[in-house]
């Protein structure tokens, strides 16, 4: 089990991920912040990019933040 930091920007012009350490990354989304959206996009973003499939990151903290803490099963 592995925990990541995301700072998340919803409603950005593009979609994106970038790693700011090994640990902690920035996840650009189109998606708004309502009912659960955004936070369901970054899943899919995050699992693209750590090639990881979606069913094993969840997010720990932070529902409502921009500032998130995920988990990462093994």
């Amino acid at each position: 089990m592995k925990f990541i930091q995301v700072k998340v920007t919803t409603k950005a012009k593009s979609e994106g991920v970038e790693e700011i350490s090994p640990d902690m990354y920035r996840v650009r989304t189109i998606e708004a912040p309502e009912k659960g959206k955004a936070n369901a996009r970054v899943i899919e973003l995050l699992s693209k990019h750590l090639n990881i499939p979606r069913y094993k990151i969840y997010l720990k903290s932070g529902h409502t933040s921009r500032d998130k803490i995920f988990v990462i099963e093994d």
